[in-house]
């Protein structure tokens, strides 16, 4: 498939999570994460006009939002989003490649209503980033708070980005802190 980005290889990684000290509750937490590791071609400058960038937004969402969404398994419940930088690039190249183009595909891709929580960062091969997971209708679904850490383990090069898709089946296992339940979501992307 052709792309408007130099897309050096993808990466998939599903986290399935049984108990939490030494406790279940329901259903197995099964998390995914996809990442998509691109060439950055405003490495080692400033670029004024990153419209560029925010144009392949969409693209990358379908490519690795399709890719998390096979290895989930089963309906995403909560979703979120990030970048790693390469060090010769900006944490602002990385926002512009998952800012509303992205977070649009991504949230039609799931079925969300809610703004998709994010996290950029500038690092070096290996770095890893926590992603932030909130749930995909309401932001203020406090059991599905949570994060998925990703590493590409030989990503990014200094001139590339990784781009990178969480989502994860339910709420964190024994969530027990009250506030909006999922089951009672109004559907106003907040409550």
């Amino acid at each position: 498939m052709s792309y408007p980005f130099e897309l050096r290889k993808t990466f998939v990684a599903v986290e399935e999570i049984l108990a939490e000290q030494g406790r279940s509750s329901g259903p197995p937490l099964v998390k995914a994460a996809a990442a998509a590791v691109i060439g950055n071609p405003f490495a080692k400058r400033f670029g004024d006009d990153l419209a560029e960038l925010m144009a392949w937004g969409k693209p990358l969402a379908e490519l690795i939002g399709g890719k998390a969404a096979a290895a989930l398994g089963a309906p995403p419940q909560s979703f979120g989003k990030g970048c790693i930088v390469g060090t010769e690039g900006s944490p602002e190249q990385g926002i512009a490649l998952i800012t509303t183009a992205f977070g649009d595909a991504f949230r039609g891709l799931v079925g969300g209503k809610a703004w998709v929580p994010s996290n950029v960062k500038r690092g070096a091969l290996g770095a890893a980033i926590d992603i932030p997971l909130a749930h995909k209708d309401a932001l203020y679904v406090r059991d599905n708070y949570d994060t998925v850490e990703v590493r590409v383990p030989d990503a990014p090069f200094p001139e590339e980005i990784v781009v990178i898709c969480v989502m994860a089946t339910r709420g964190r296992m024994n969530a027990r802190l009250g506030g909006l339940q999922a089951t009672e979501i109004k559907g106003d992307g907040l409550r």
